[in-house]
């Protein structure tokens, strides 16, 4: 076996050359640099943003009417289809009117009858022949029958029953041949839906700025619901309710729409927005930019450099996918809507401008 004796020399030649080697690998590594993070960005701007309470609102008629029948008989005729629009007017029913004939013509024979009684006995009233309360009794009864033959004309007009309002028209409860009682049997009920009310409940802190915006001016309103086709139905706050509910802490409004399209339908339940006021020149962000945090909400901020600065920031209110921005920023900053989870301050950024606004449609 050989050994090999390294003067004192060699031994620190050596040691150097160890030491190098690690030296050069780290130099090496430290000249690498990340590539930049692909992320999608947004301006900011400045808008006129409205102040809006969204909530879940439910259709109701203006006015229902339950129709019912005046006169007890058989259900002769059906002049409507189920579900149509009807005029206020419009034929409805026919009760058969053979029985109200019958008694009017009767009632009309009599009242003759005592026409001619009374006019009789007035000429002998007027002669002195007869006493007073002869002639008073005769009178009586002409008086009577003329009331029963005026009772017979309604009870025949009421044969025939119409709508008392224009509205849509529910499901037939009485078909041709029943006998339909009066006043127990329904026999149709009819909404009115143009124009139709919206009533919606909002948190009882929002009282206040409710009723002081109905003092200036009227509370637009807009709804929507899942398969609205075209513009949102808009309308106007008509009524807030005199109590606030102590078991929800809500107060309830109501909505008034034209309808005349006939979009809006009783029961259906629908998103409603309020428009409480507008708020002019606010700095608006895309909705996605702002991220919240231990320390509160903050954006990432796209500098010159192409370096991200984290960015402390306060919002207010959101409407259609854009965050008022009350402090923290200024108008024409350049944001980060996607990619946020990839970011610290001072990281490089590959930035792709937002289509509307949406990181979903462009993600990298």
């Amino acid at each position: 076996m050989k050994f090999f004796n390294l003067t004192s020399g060699g031994r620190l030649a050596a040691l150097l050359l160890v030491l190098a080697l690690p030296c050069g690998c780290s130099r090496k590594e430290k000249t690498k640099t990340a590539p930049p993070v692909p992320v999608l960005t947004s301006p900011t701007a400045t808008k006129t943003i409205p102040s809006q309470l969204t909530a879940v609102g439910n259709v109701l008629p203006v006015a229902k009417v339950t129709v019912r029948s005046q006169i007890t008989g058989r259900l002769e005729a059906v002049h409507f289809q189920e579900g149509r629009s009807v005029r206020q007017g419009d034929l409805l029913f026919t009760i058969d009117p053979r029985p109200a004939q019958a008694a009017l013509a009767r009632d009309q024979a009599q009242l003759e009858n005592a026409q001619i009684q009374f006019a009789r006995a007035q000429k002998l009233y007027d002669q002195k022949l007869i006493p007073q309360e002869e002639y008073d009794t005769s009178r009586a009864a002409r008086d009577t029958l003329a009331a029963t033959v005026q009772a017979d004309e309604l009870n025949l007009a009421y044969c025939e029953i119409r709508a008392p309002m224009d509205g849509v028209t529910g499901a037939q409860l009485a078909f041709p041949g029943n006998i339909v009682k009066s006043p127990d049997d329904a026999l149709l009920l009819i909404n009115q839906i143009h124009p139709i009310y919206v009533a919606f409940a909002v948190p009882e802190r929002f009282l206040p700025p409710i009723k002081n915006e109905m003092a200036a001016h009227a509370l637009k309103t807009a709804v929507n619901f899942a398969g609205l086709t075209g513009a949102a139905p808009q309308g106007e706050v008509t009524f807030v309710d005199n109590t606030v509910d102590p078991t929800t802490g809500t107060i309830q409004l109501r909505a008034t729409f034209a309808n005349d399209d006939g979009k809006l339908w009783p029961g259906q339940f629908v998103e409603v927005t309020l428009t409480l006021s507008e708020i002019a020149n606010a700095v608006v962000v895309a909705s996605q930019a702002v991220q919240t945090g231990q320390n509160g909400q903050y954006v990432f901020v796209v500098k010159a450099d192409q370096t991200v600065e984290l960015r402390p920031v306060q919002t207010g209110d959101t409407t259609a996918g854009e965050t008022v921005v009350t402090g923290g920023l200024r108008a024409g900053e350049t944001v980060v809507t996607d990619g946020q989870l990839r970011l610290v301050p001072g990281t490089k950024v590959n930035a792709k401008a937002s289509i509307g606004g949406s990181a979903a449609t462009n993600a990298p």
